[in-house]
């Protein structure tokens, strides 16, 4: 999935949850002018940093998290996120910030792990609570496209495919892109959650 949709990047790209730098081997230098990673936990930043050394266009880690992006508004002409709103703990929020930052007619570009059906899904909900403990705060039931979509952006080209033994607890697997829907370029998910009155 990261090799499907990562080499899409393109001008200045954003990576929100950039890790230890795994997405770097897909990105393409030639549509990279700028890559900017967000990362909130310090050893990661030193992880990546070793690897961020090696490339072969423009780069630089920013210490963040995804619910206030150290950013300027419309800077970016793509956002990356990878496996990471499984973790962010408010991602409504993470998405207002990701549609801040995107110039119009940005892209914003995502893989990620979601809830299943059936007994994986009757599985991911009983385990979540130990799962999160143990895995950093991951969260197996979230609908990350479902949250993309309330967001304020439209999705495209999304595949969705199940994850196999040993991974089967992260259920299913979607990978696509979204553009802010026209008329939604404004904090609509934070809108909602003033009307519905958390603030």
């Amino acid at each position: 999935m990261r090799k499907r949709i990562v080499p899409r990047a393109r001008g200045i790209v954003v990576e929100v949850g950039f890790g230890s730098g795994l997405n770097l081997p897909y990105y393409d230098p030639k549509r990279v002018d700028l890559l900017i990673g967000i990362e909130p936990d310090e050893a990661m930043i030193e992880l990546a940093q070793q690897e961020l050394d090696k490339m072969a266009f423009p780069a630089e880690l920013r210490q963040g998290v995804g619910e206030k992006l150290p950013l300027k508004d419309a800077m970016a002409d793509t956002v990356v996120v990878t496996y990471a709103f499984c973790t962010i703990p408010e991602p409504a929020k993470a998405l207002d910030e990701i549609r801040r930052v995107l110039k119009p007619g940005g892209t914003l570009l995502f893989c990620e792990h979601a809830r299943a059906e059936g007994w994986r899904g009757s599985l991911q909900r009983g385990l979540n609570g130990a799962w999160s403990g143990l895995f950093g705060g991951c969260n197996l039931t979230r609908d990350p496209v479902s949250a993309i979509e309330a967001a304020g952006f439209t999705t495209d080209d999304v595949v969705v495919e199940r994850f196999s033994l040993p991974r089967v607890m992260l259920g299913m697997h979607y990978s696509g892109q979204a553009h802010v829907r026209r008329g939604n370029v404004t904090g609509l998910a934070s809108e909602k959650r003033e009307e519905e009155g958390a603030g």
